[in-house]
């Protein structure tokens, strides 16, 4: 008898060790983590040298620009209603040229650029957040109408035509070691970080975002601004959009009307791969981070392997084609 009572203590401490073993391994971010290992060891097998530490914060860099516009896109999913912005692509592209075009090429210039940037990405941001709450407009099409918007802005504005220059000091800041051998970038992309997880973390605003994403409804009846806080959501979009096309800048060194396309679908393929879903109301910024760097390495090995643009964007849409699929059937990775 003891040794039956023995052996079935033994496979219940087990049990309970195995299953958050599995829960562990089935964490968004952890299953991104091991991925981005996987990857990194298949690019050094198609292109010795890809793994090298020099390569890899090369890599860091574009997956800086990719995760600070991510950070928006993020706290507009968070809030449910099926949010997605779609117009960080031409926010991205008018910061820059606009960014480009007030420092044109001085130092002294950068604070005043980064600030018009910042100021018409947070506009363009609350447009979409009144347009979603008060005209009850879907984001996707608002965000949308917004991104046409802009585009034909930048065509009045440059006709596409290169302009402006970034400043010396700028493109130290994002290219070149800027502390301990790490460049600014990075730092900055860790201060992102640490303000997203502060503000969602241990903020009234933060809690209320995941209320609010959870369920609008019960969040309302509870006190929140539901309105206050999408708008509020979409102007913080615009202006991490804004802050990666002035990055974005001094990453290229000069600006063009459409530099930021790129950002848009990646933007939300990177927030969906960290674990939040496109429901809301689950998931942090952490993972999201973690999805932009798999995402640029997964980019990069495209490129080796020669894939064009076209290519690089069937790959991306059916990532979230396949995410859409696996999320909405295992809601552990939701968490």
């Amino acid at each position: 008898m003891s040794e039956v009572t023995r052996t079935g203590t033994e496979t219940g401490n087990a049990n309970p060790t195995l299953g958050r073993a599995l829960a562990l391994i089935r964490q968004p971010i952890v299953v991104a983590l091991v991925l981005i290992v996987i990857l990194l060891a298949l690019g050094e097998t198609l292109s010795p040298g890809f793994a090298s530490g020099q390569q890899i914060m090369r890599l860091l860099i574009v997956a800086a620009l990719l995760g600070i516009v991510a950070a928006g896109q993020n706290l507009v999913i968070l809030g449910g209603r099926e949010g997605i912005d779609l117009s960080v692509g031409g926010v991205v592209s008018l910061a820059a040229v606009l960014a480009g075009n007030v420092m044109n090429g001085a130092d002294i210039g950068i604070i005043p650029a980064l600030l018009v940037a910042l100021a018409v990405g947070g506009f363009f941001g609350a447009c979409n957040g009144i347009g979603v709450t008060l005209l009850r407009i879907p984001p996707l099409v608002m965000t949308l109408g917004m991104l046409g918007v802009m585009q034909g802005l930048l065509v009045v504005i440059r006709n596409g035509i290169p302009s402006g220059s970034a400043a010396p000091l700028l493109s130290t800041f994002v290219s070149k070691p800027f502390l301990f051998g790490i460049p600014g970038i990075l730092w900055l992309w860790v201060a992102v970080g640490l303000l997203m997880a502060f503000m969602l973390r241990r903020t009234v605003f933060g809690y209320r975002v995941y209320a609010v994403g959870s369920n609008e409804q019960a969040a309302y009846m509870a006190g929140a601004p539901v309105k206050r806080i999408r708008v509020a959501l979409f102007t913080l979009s615009g202006m991490f959009a804004a802050l990666t096309g002035v990055c974005l800048l001094g990453y290229s060194g000069t600006s063009f009307s459409g530099v930021g396309e790129q950002y848009m679908l990646p933007s939300i393929i990177a927030v969906v791969l960290g674990g939040t879903p496109l429901s809301g109301g689950k998931g942090g910024y952490t993972g999201t981070m973690a999805g932009a760097v798999l995402l640029v390495i997964l980019q990069s090995i495209l490129v080796t392997i020669n894939i064009d643009e076209s290519g690089r964007q069937m790959v991306f849409g059916a990532t979230l084609l396949v995410l859409m699929l696996f999320y909405g059937r295992g809601r552990t990775m939701r968490g």
